[in-house]
């Protein structure tokens, strides 16, 4: 084994140690399950917003109006913001593939303004709430089936803050 390979194994041993110790090496946290400070069960953690609330609204093709399916998951994300004054949110907004990238970026805007929108109706505060599109760069499904294109369309409300403690 030449010198260089060892210095490679060596150091991607001490880089999966030292990943291993982010979470106090123990896999079987309880916050990687679920449980405990900052894991799902804790109504104040992002892990539960996600996972409980809903993260992402999705919208009909060509459309920035809210349904009203996304208008309940907005509602319950205005709630929890309301409840969880130490977070602020950006909301992405995104589209599916289909047209132009200038066209797209513009429609994931009005996405996200409309969500952020809904948001401040509901008494989030407006400095609590940044936007931000990305139009068709971003897609969490790549194929060109309307299974695909349904899940891209969306305006997803990132968390951020509440990081003290």
């Amino acid at each position: 084994m030449s010198g260089l390979t060892k210095v490679i194994l060596i150091t991607s041993a001490l880089a999966l140690a030292a990943c291993d110790n982010v979470t106090g090496g123990d896999s079987n946290s309880s916050t990687l399950n679920g449980g405990g400070a900052g894991g799902v069960a804790d109504q104040t953690s992002p892990a539960y917003f996600q996972q409980e609330i809903g993260d992402r609204v999705l919208f009909v093709v060509n459309q920035s109006s809210l349904t009203t399916q996304a208008q309940g998951i907005l509602l319950s994300q205005a709630n929890w913001l309301l409840a969880n004054t130490d977070y602020t949110a950006t909301i992405e907004g995104h589209a599916d593939e289909q047209g132009t990238r200038e066209y797209n970026l513009a429609l994931g805007a009005r996405r996200a303004n409309v969500a952020r929108e809904y948001l401040v109706s509901r008494g989030v505060a407006s400095n609590r709430i940044q936007v931000v599109s990305y139009g068709k760069e971003r897609p969490i499904e790549i194929c060109s089936a309307e299974s695909c294109y349904s899940q891209n369309r969306r305006a997803v409300t990132i968390l951020t803050g509440g990081l003290t403690g």
